[in-house]
């Protein structure tokens, strides 16, 4: 189905970029960039998929069952997103919150051309009806010239920013500048956690991510210029720039979700977070005082026994293990904590069902799982979407790598509606001030990325 052509390139970070620049011209653009971060589970440095030969977008009724047989008849490499509203195909549950973004709820597509770079190895994977392109599109790319930041667009749009007041972000417009808006007040945030703990203190779940949007109406931006903001701010191991039609994914997650290789199945969840400092030895020691918080442990040793729970629904007996509890990574923005857990997957078992067993991803749920999601619909204001949800990829051979689609911007470029959402881990050992400004920690790189487009123009 496909011509793989294998090159050797001397500079892979002066390609890398080039090839971002050149996929600029599609209509569909999936690109993931681990940014050289060591990972022990990375298959690549960098990929690149474009052009939609098939795509497969619908709603979240009956959205698996679609995507596995999407899946298995294409038999070929698949690009795209499950929104976090799918959680409604797979339990009896709602999604009624207000919706400024109109995602899809499932949208995925198959590539005309796909660019897999590792070390110095790049690889060409194109459709057989397209192989007389592949030298011929390697050449031009090679001969573009180095890019220079924010130079491919025009400067005529209406800029965007933020801009913070105390510790809130401010709702007015500034002359042309339209700033960015929370969706709840802090008040309202803080009543709304107070509530969340009232759940927990009576049983009714013992933790649950609280999240809030942040959002910007009638308003364009220059995406591929924000995603270039934004990874540079974060250089996470996840970054991933997605457009679909108008449908844009600007993202800077640190965290997988779920990766499938052969039998091998494994999550990563990330609960638990600290800020980074300039000085060596503060920075340090806030990496220690985060691997000893036992609030923090607490969040993180829940939703590892969440994914061992949902692994176990797939997995032969006796294969689910936890290879890593409570591990601090470290990250440009934020130090974070991390487990990874294991299993062998049943022979019977389908990729597209390895998923559904265990989404949404437990670490932007909750526990119980299904109570934690219907106290979430009730209390948060928008809904989700994409964010929490997962975006990633499938091989032919039915391997795949999904992330959390955290710390990322959203954009439908056709009603001008810009929003990212940020949130935390709510336990009964939290605190709803604290929680607000972890909320504010993670929301940074986004609003810094937002501002770096504003203070060009």
């Amino acid at each position: 189905m496909r011509s793989i052509k294998k090159i050797s390139i001397q500079n892979p970070t002066e390609f890398k970029q080039k090839l971002w620049v050149w996929s600029r011209q599609f209509c569909e653009v999936a690109w993931l960039d681990s940014n050289n971060y060591k990972q022990k589970y990375s298959e690549f440095d960098a990929l690149l998929a474009v052009g939609a030969f098939t795509a497969n977008k619908t709603d979240f009724f009956n959205a698996f069952e679609k995507l596995e047989e999407y899946q298995q008849t294409t038999n070929d490499w698949i690009f795209g997103y499950l929104s976090y509203d799918l959680k409604n195909d797979v339990e009896t549950l709602t999604s009624n919150n207000f919706d400024g973004l109109e995602f899809p709820d499932l949208y995925f597509f198959q590539p005309q051309k796909l660019f897999l770079i590792k070390g110095n190895q790049l690889e060409m994977h194109y459709l057989k009806m397209l192989d007389d392109e592949i030298e011929e599109d390697f050449i031009e790319i090679k001969n573009l010239p180095a890019p220079q930041r924010g130079s491919e667009f025009g400067s005529d749009q209406k800029s965007i920013g933020l801009n913070s007041v105390g510790s809130e972000f401010s709702p007015h417009k500034s002359g042309d500048q339209l700033l960015i808006k929370p969706r709840i007040s802090k008040e309202n945030y803080l009543e709304k956690v107070n509530e969340m703990l009232v759940h927990i203190q009576r049983g009714d779940i013992y933790e649950a991510n609280f999240c809030q949007e942040f959002f910007a109406e009638n308003c364009e931006i220059q995406p591929y210029q924000v995603f270039d903001n934004l990874n540079k701010i974060s250089g996470p191991p996840f970054a991933t720039f997605l457009k679909l039609e108008e449908f844009f994914l600007l993202s800077a997650s640190p965290e997988r979700y779920l990766k499938k290789s052969g039998n091998q199945i494994i999550s990563q969840p990330i609960k638990g977070t600290a800020r980074r400092s300039e000085n060596h030895e503060e920075d340090q020691l806030i990496a220690e005082n985060l691997a000893k918080d036992p609030k923090e442990q607490s969040e993180n040793v829940m939703i590892v026994d969440l994914v061992r729970n949902d692994l176990s629904k797939i997995a032969k007996k006796g294969s689910v293990q936890v290879d890593e509890l409570c591990k601090i990574y470290s990250f440009k923005q934020v130090h974070q904590m991390i487990s990874t857990i294991s299993a062998e997957i049943k022979p019977d078992i389908s990729p597209v069902t390895s998923l559904k067993a265990t989404f949404p991803m437990g670490s932007m749920t909750g526990a119980p799982k299904i109570s934690a999601m219907k106290i979430i619909e009730a209390l948060e204001e928008t809904k989700r979407g994409l964010y929490s949800g997962a975006v990633g990829y499938f091989t032919p051979e039915g391997d795949f790598d999904f992330n959390v689609v955290i710390r990322s911007i959203l954009y439908n470029s056709e009603n001008k509606y810009v929003s990212f959402s940020v949130g935390g881990a709510i336990t009964a050992q939290s605190n709803s001030e604290k929680e607000f400004e972890e909320c504010l920690l993670k929301a940074k790189a986004m609003r810094e990325a937002l501002e770096a487009e504003t203070s060009k123009k």
